[in-house]
């Protein structure tokens, strides 16, 4: 039988093994609703600590890591469903967290390798999903960069990674959660107006790939199809290029959401937290089904220069204010518009769970 969400079509029921299902309901809340703040951040965190303390990222040591990631988990998890962490820096702050939020834990490597074309991912040289559960996942994470326009032969190595992650995941019964973001194989300006353009449907066929059910993936974790800052009349746009109208961009929403096959969830991307709430509430506008929010820098990334330049605890005191505040405002814009990933599926009654 596989393990993972599968639609019956002789069936109103939609079947699901035990341990996909105790994983999802691990980190959702009790409306089904993902709730997740994401701190899996590695490379891209340890610049920007070095950067803010002025220092080499080499100074910027796991001990610091590790202690930012504890700070970010024990203060901003009772707020959250769940949080994602990494296995090597992240897993004192799965024992710092809250204990009703549920784990995901990352099992790629950060970044990529630059001297190969493509942006191939690997893994995580010493972990297998075994070791990630013995470590406390709930569920499992993969970030993917991925775009159509890259090479056929490239994504072909892409779709077996997936595939292989994929069956990984269901031998040991636990629910993946594939991340892709996309990107420009020919190094354009990738937050610039012309690669907005080309977003939508970039994002859109990357959810209708990865949504077949050869990739076993449970949760679509997306980039939102627009960016804010390039849609007439948002307030993210301060006036500058447009890329699309507000209904074009609803229309773009619309359509990524109707070619998935499974329960998505948005990712924060790096923007700034009134920008990410600002997408959110043109999703809900859009009426699209999305399941949560997968939010990283968008809740904590200010507090930054704050542990740079003075440490753990006035991190801690500045996420209580800044931090809890940011991720009590998303929450609040999810309350109107994120539905339960059981309702993808058309809610708890025509779900079946087996073992």
């Amino acid at each position: 039988m596989t393990k993972t969400l599968v639609k019956k079509k002789s069936s109103k029921k939609i079947t699901i093994t035990k341990g996909k299902f105790e994983g999802l309901m691990a980190v959702s809340d009790k409306n089904g609703v993902i709730r997740a703040a994401a701190m899996d951040q590695r490379g891209s965190l340890q610049k920007s600590i070095a950067k803010a303390k002025n220092v080499d990222p080499s100074e910027v040591t796991p001990q610091m890591m590790s202690e930012f990631k504890v700070a970010v988990s024990k203060v901003l998890t009772p707020h959250a469903s769940a949080i994602l962490l990494d296995p090597e820096f992240g897993l004192e702050a799965v024992k710092a967290r809250n204990k009703k939020a549920g784990v995901l834990l990352a099992y790629e490597q950060t970044g990529y390798d630059h001297t190969l074309p493509g942006r191939v991912p690997t893994l995580v040289a010493d972990y297998s999903v075994s070791r990630l559960i013995k470590d406390g996942a709930d569920c499992v994470k993969i970030l993917l960069y991925y775009t159509p326009e890259e090479d056929a032969k490239i994504n072909d190595i892409k779709h077996a990674f997936v595939r292989r992650i994929g069956a990984e995941c269901a031998h040991y019964d636990i629910p993946f959660f594939l991340e892709f973001v996309g990107y420009d194989p020919k190094g354009g300006d990738e937050k610039g107006p012309e690669y907005a353009k080309r977003k939508p449907i970039i994002v859109q066929k990357s959810m209708e790939e990865f949504s077949k059910p050869e990739y076993l993936v449970d949760v679509l974790k997306v980039e939102f199809p627009v960016n804010m800052q390039f849609v007439e009349g948002a307030r993210s746009s301060k006036g500058g290029p447009v890329a699309y109208t507000r209904q074009e961009a609803i229309k773009h929403l619309q359509v990524s959401a109707r070619v998935a096959k499974k329960p998505f969830i948005y990712l924060s991307a790096g923007v700034s937290d009134d920008e990410f709430r600002e997408a959110i509430e043109l999703a809900t506008e859009a009426r699209t089904p999305f399941s949560g929010v997968l939010c990283g820098r968008a809740t904590w990334k200010e507090g930054i220069p704050v542990y740079a330049s003075q440490g753990a605890k006035a991190l801690e005191t500045w996420l209580l204010d800044r931090g809890v505040k940011n991720i009590t405002a998303l929450n609040k814009v999810l309350d109107q518009g994120a539905k339960s990933w059981m309702d993808f599926y058309g809610g708890k009654s025509r779900i079946q769970i087996v073992k």
